[in-house]
C-alpha cells in the first residue's frame, strides 16, 4: 500500500485514514480476544516506539564503552557499584555494574560486538504480552535472543546488592538452570524514567517449539486456558497443564535433579520465593532421535562458552547439536530426550520473603486450606519445585 499523502484533505487521505483507523480498531479487538499474548512488532505506530528507540541507542553506547574498556578477570565490589552516566540527545541512560556484567558475558563466550548489535539492531523490537501476572514490561530483540524487562529501583537494588554472589554461583556451576542477567540500565526522558533489566531468553531459538510451561510446584491459580488449535498466540501453560506430562530424560535425570538442588539452595540463601521453573518442548529432527545419549555425553557449555560434546571419543566439537545454534553460543541448557530436546531455566528471582509475604502466607493458609499455593517460605518453595522435577521426570 502507498504510503498516506500528509499535507492535504484529499477524499484519498481520509480514506487512507480511515483504513488505517480501522485496521487499529481490528487489532485492538483482536487483542482483547486474545487477552493481549503474544508477540508484536514494535514499529513506528506503537506506543513504545520512542522507547525501543531511546534504548537502543543508550545501551549501544553503554556496549561502546565496554568493548573500548576490556573487564577484567575479577570483579570487585566497585565493580559491580559502578555507574555509567551518558546523556542523549532527548534522555539519559544509567548502565549499573557495567563491567561485571561484561565480565559475566565474557565468561560466558560472548562476543561484545554481537551482543551491541543484537540490542541496538535497525530491526525493530518484539513486545512480548503473556498471561503472567507481573505488570512489567517485556521487549524481546528481533533475532529473540534478548528479553529487556522493566523493573522496580527495589528489584534493581537486590541485584545490585547480590551481583557478586550470583557471579560467583554462575561460574562456579556454569551448567546452572538460573536465567542469565546480562545488564541493567535507567532510562530517564521527559516522561519519567523506567529501570530494565537484559537476560539471555530461555527459549531461544524458538522455531518448531511445541509447548511453553512456566511451573511453580503448586496448585493454586495454577491452570492457563490452552490457545485453539491452529493458533499462532504463544499461550504460556502452567503446573495444572502440565498433569500427566513427563520430561524423558534417562542417565540425564540424575544431573538435572542435582542442578535444581545447587540452584534453589542458592535462591534460598538469598531469601526468595515465587521463582518459576520455564520448560519447553521442541521436537527433535529425524537424525537426531534415537541417540540415547548417557550422562558422558550431555552437552555443555564451558565458562568460556564452547560447545563440546564429552563422550567415549573424548572431546569432541559441537556435532550434530550444531545446528540447532548456528549463529549463537546459548550459555542456556538444553537436553535432548528420545523424541524431544527440553528448554529449561529458572527465572523472576527477586520476590524476597518480607514480612508482606509473611502475612500473605498466613492468609493463604487459611483460604486456600488443603491446597498448595506459590507464598511459602524460601525453604519449602525450593523443595517443593525440586520434589516437581523429581516426580515429573523420568
Amino acid at each position: 500500500m502507498a504510503p498516506c499523502p500528509l499535507q492535504t484533505d484529499t477524499p484519498e487521505s481520509t480514506t487512507c485514514r480511515r483504513s488505517r483507523t480501522g485496521k487499529r480498531r481490528f487489532l485492538w479487538k483482536l487483542r482483547q480476544k486474545w487477552k493481549l499474548l503474544g508477540l508484536f512488532e514494535i514499529d513506528s505506530e506503537h506506543e513504545f516506539y520512542g522507547l525501543t528507540c531511546m534504548l537502543k541507542v543508550g545501551l549501544a553506547a553503554a556496549i561502546q564503552e565496554a568493548i573500548d574498556n576490556p573487564p577484567v578477570d575479577a570483579v570487585s565490589d566497585a565493580d559491580c557499584r559502578a555507574v555509567l552516566k551518558q546523556a542523549h540527545e532527548g534522555f539519559e541512560m544509567r548502565t549499573y555494574g557495567g563491567l561485571a556484567f561484561a565480565h559475566l558475558r565474557h565468561s560466558l563466550g560472548m562476543s561484545e560486538k554481537e551482543y551491541q548489535l543484537s540490542l541496538s539492531s535497525h530491526s525493530s523490537y518484539l513486545q512480548f504480552i503473556s498471561n503472567s501476572k507481573s505488570k512489567a514490561d517485556f521487549f524481546l530483540t528481533n533475532n529473540k535472543c534478548f528479553f529487556l524487562k522493566t523493573q522496580s529501583k527495589r528489584e534493581i537494588r537486590f541485584l545490585l546488592s547480590n551481583l557478586p554472589k550470583y557471579i560467583q554461583h554462575l561460574e562456579r556451576y556454569p551448567h546452572t538452570l538460573l536465567v542469565r542477567f546480562l545488564g541493567k540500565s535507567r532510562l530517564r526522558r521527559a516522561g519519567g524514567k523506567k529501570y530494565f533489566i537484559i537476560m539471555q531468553s530461555v527459549f531461544y531459538p524458538d522455531e518448531r517449539i511445541l509447548q511453553r510451561y512456566d511451573i511453580k510446584g503448586c496448585q493454586v491459580n495454577r491452570w492457563t486456558e490452552p490457545a485453539p488449535e491452529g493458533s499462532q498466540v504463544i499461550v504460556v501453560l502452567k503446573d495444572l497443564n502440565f498433569e500427566g506430562n513427563f520430561i524423558h530424560l534417562g542417565q540425564q535425570r540424575s544431573w538435572l535433579l542435582r542442578q535444581m538442588e545447587l540452584d534453589t539452595q542458592f535462591l534460598k540463601e538469598l531469601n526468595v520465593l515465587d521463582y518459576s521453573l520455564l520448560v519447553a518442548f521442541q521436537p527433535l529432527h529425524a537424525d537426531e532421535r534415537g541417540q540415547n545419549l548417557s550422562f558422558a555425553d550431555i552437552i555443555f557449555r564451558t565458562t568460556k562458552g564452547a560447545c563440546s560434546v564429552l563422550g567415549a571419543q573424548g572431546l569432541w566439537d559441537g556435532g550434530r547439536n550444531r545446528r540447532l545454534l548456528p549463529r549463537s553460543k546459548s550459555p542456556l541448557h538444553l537436553l535432548d530426550g528420545p523424541e524431544l530436546r527440553y528448554f529449561m531455566g529458572i527465572i523472576d528471582l527477586f520476590t524476597v520473603y518480607s514480612f508482606r509475604k509473611r502475612l500473605e502466607h498466613l492468609w493463604k493458609s487459611i483460604r486456600y486450606r488443603g491446597q498448595t499455593f506459590s507464598t511459602v517460605s524460601p525453604s519449602d518453595y525450593a523443595r517443593r519445585l525440586c520434589q516437581w522435577v523429581e516426580a515429573h521426570t523420568i
